[in-house]
């Protein structure tokens, strides 16, 4: 006998009853388990009791709002979270991303592009921690090694250049916010200067992709900060 098909389960955090209901049949529908809860507070609860395997959070809660859902949750958990929202504004996407969120997806939404970016943050979390060398077009990461090589030739980064390279890889295809980037790599001082980054993305827009005036890889999200992915 075949043993069952894995089955993730979602835990969707959300206060409006027809969206928890559309949720649940749209990702039961496409193999997920569901669970949900009407506020931050119940979330938080689900969250450490139930472990599931990710979340769709809701920004505009009653009570403990989104955004600090967020907060408490990445104090002690590093589960995937997709915010789903009616805040469009890029201002209210940069917030999220910073404090932790992995995707964000604005209401109204479509069915197959909730589901597209759900899949896409659980291979992203399974692969993560696992990957050992990593590689795009003719550019390979040894990351064990710290050897960067493209077409067979090593490439020289310098410290940062690696790090930025490094940090992006291994959030393949979600948004780095420019002060995450900047924290990350300067410090919390130096979170508003973004002119570093410029110069380093440009500096590894030239050493490894094929055409630095149109790169496919290293991808600016305007205003907001960089995405890696093809």
């Amino acid at each position: 006998m075949n043993p069952a098909p894995f089955q993730p389960e979602v835990l969707v955090v959300d206060d409006e009853v027809q969206i928890r209901r559309l949720l649940r049949v749209t990702l039961e529908g496409a193999g997920f388990r569901v669970r949900d809860a009407e506020n931050g507070e119940l979330g938080l609860v689900e969250a450490a009791t139930k472990r599931p395997d990710a979340i769709i959070l809701d920004l505009g809660l009653p009570g403990l709002p989104g955004i600090e859902v967020l907060r408490q949750l990445r104090e002690w958990s590093r589960l995937p979270v997709l915010i789903l929202s009616v805040r469009g504004q890029e201002a209210d996407k940069i917030e999220a991303l910073d404090a932790g969120a992995d995707d964000y997806l604005s209401k109204p939404f479509g069915g197959g592009e909730l589901l597209a970016r759900l899949r896409a943050m659980l291979r992203r979390v399974q692969t993560r921690e696992e990957e050992s060398v990593a590689s795009f077009g003719d550019v390979e990461i040894d990351f064990a090694r710290r050897v960067v090589t493209k077409a067979g030739v090593n490439v020289k980064l310098t410290p940062k250049e690696y790090g930025l390279l490094r940090l992006l890889v291994l959030h393949r295809g979600r948004v780095i916010t420019h002060r995450q980037i900047l924290r990350e790599l300067w410090g919390p001082k130096a979170e508003e200067q973004t002119q570093y980054l410029r110069v380093y993305m440009a500096h590894l827009r030239q050493k490894l992709e094929d055409d630095p005036n149109q790169p496919k890889f290293f991808r600016t999200e305007s205003g907001i900060g960089y995405r890696f992915g093809e």
